[in-house]
Parts: structure tokens; C-alpha cells; sequence
């Protein structure tokens, strides 16, 4: 079973929040969801413990978001559990119960996916780090749940990474109601030049680069209409994606730390 990379604790980190102001919508629709719902496919992100023998199981499943399940027994050394609560591997959730935290009933390894390792393993927790940072529970996401079975898929079956992770880095911010347009000038309305030079706003979109302009999220048109393309093949290219979306999500992040990247930045100096 792979290992869990620590993460902060806090709402998007793993722990329970509350929900005294939610609106009287969201408790409704959390008592409606309260009925037994069997064999929902997910992933699990995250888990910590709850009790000596139980966890609390991040989960992200197709038809319900993000769902926070606890697990009881599952530490036990003859728990059913134990073996289905699998990382980057497709499962099956059963769970019951009202309130923020719901009781975990069965969990069955649906299977189909090889093992994440090495630097794909690091890749698969970064995905797994947005996902806790910038959804919220219970909110359905099926086209960013599919894309990222497919990134898990890609990433065990050796395609390179940062391809990958930008393709999904994008789904994401567009998931979450930011979607990048980088095909049309935003302050013009007209296509994007090739040979021009342009800057990405966060809240006006793309724009041209004014001669003699020094600007930050700068990209060559080329680059910006093959991201936004999805292609990722030239170098270059990658390299500003990178850049570009890194950027983007740090803005969305509000202030808050991926702790993966750190990681991969220790190991590059080692």
C-alpha cells in the first residue's frame, strides 16, 4: 500500500469542517444524501487516523465529489478494509450515515490501474494535494473525476509527467470556474498571434505584451495556442505551461503551500 504524504491539517487538508453557517440549501442537501448509497466509484486521497483503530478516509468519487468517510477497524490487522483502501487504485465505496463525517460500510478494489512508483507516485500525490486544496466536499465533479482516472492511468503507464499534470492542472482551474481561453486576445477580441508576445491575466484572460512592456506570465503566442490545445510535445512549450499554470493555481490557493512541490524540490537538490 503506498504511502500517505503528510499534509496540514485544516478544511482542505483532511480534517472535518464545520458547518454551523452553511446555508439552509447545503443542509438540506446533506440530509438528503444521508440515505445508504452502495458501490459509488472513487479514489482515495487522503487518510489519518481517528482512534487506535479506525480512519478517516478522504474520498473523491464520480457521483458525490468529495466525501469524507470514516472507517472503522480499519487498522485492524484483520480488517476487510485494509486491503481496498488503496491509493491511486479505483474502489468501490458503500456508506451511510447524515452529518459531515459518513460511516464507511464496505469497500471493494474495483482494480485495473498498475502501481504508481518513483516520480509518478510524487506526481499522483500533487494531483491528489489539489484536488484536497480546491474542491469542496460534496460537490459532484464527473468530467474532472474522469480526467483524473485517466491522469492515474497515464501516469503508471509511463507517459511523461509534466504532460499529464498540466492537462489536468487545467481541467481543474476550468472545473473550479477559471477556465483559461488562450486562443483569443481578451483585451482585442482577436486571435492570438504566433509571433506576438502576451501575458495572462487572472482576472482579465490573455492579453498582448505592449513593446518595451516587461510582463509577468509572459508566453509567445505559439506557446499559448498550443497549451491551449493541449499540446505539450515542444519543450518550450512545456516549460511556459508550467510557469503559466503554477502560477495560476498559486493565485487560487489563496496563500497556501503544496506540500509536494517542496518535496520535488528537495529531491532535485539531492
Amino acid at each position: 500500500m503506498a504511502a500517505v504524504v503528510p499534509m496540514t491539517k485544516g478544511k482542505s487538508a483532511g480534517a472535518v469542517p464545520r458547518f454551523d453557517d452553511a446555508a439552509p440549501e447545503a443542509a438540506t442537501k446533506r440530509s438528503a444524501a444521508a440515505r445508504r448509497l452502495e458501490d459509488q466509484p472513487g479514489f482515495v486521497l487522503h487518510s489519518y487516523p481517528y482512534s487506535e483503530s479506525s480512519l478517516i478516509i478522504e474520498t473523491f468519487t464520480r457521483a458525490h465529489g468529495r466525501v469524507p468517510l470514516l472507517a472503522k477497524g480499519a487498522k485492524r490487522p484483520g480488517s476487510p478494509l485494509r486491503g481496498a483502501l488503496l491509493q491511486f487504485q479505483q474502489v468501490g465505496f458503500s456508506w451511510s450515515g447524515r452529518g459531515d463525517l459518513r460511516n464507511l460500510v464496505r469497500a471493494e478494489w474495483l482494480g485495473g490501474i498498475p502501481v504508481l512508483s518513483a516520480k509518478a507516485l510524487l506526481c499522483g500525490f500533487y494531483l491528489n494535494e489539489l484536488i484536497l486544496k480546491l474542491l469542496e466536499r460534496d460537490d459532484p465533479h464527473e468530467r474532472l473525476f474522469d480526467q483524473y482516472a485517466s491522469a492515474i492511468a497515464e501516469l503508471a503507464s509511463g507517459r511523461r509527467e509534466g504532460h499529464v499534470l498540466r492537462a489536468f492542472e487545467m481541467e481543474l482551474l476550468r472545473e473550479i470556474g477559471y477556465a483559461v481561453n488562450l486562443a483569443i486576445d481578451a483585451a482585442s477580441g482577436e486571435g492570438v498571434v504566433p509571433a506576438a508576445r502576451y501575458t495572462y491575466d487572472v482576472e482579465s484572460g490573455l492579453r498582448r505584451v505592449a513593446p518595451g512592456e516587461v510582463a509577468e506570465r509572459e508566453l509567445t503566442g505559439a506557446a499559448a495556442l498550443a497549451i491551449d490545445k493541449g499540446d505539450f510535445s515542444n519543450p518550450q512549450v512545456a516549460t511556459q505551461a508550467k510557469h503559466l499554470m503554477r502560477s495560476l493555481i498559486d493565485h487560487h490557493l489563496n496563500g497556501r503551500r503544496i506540500a509536494t512541490r517542496q518535496i520535488f524540490h528537495s529531491l532535485q537538490q539531492t
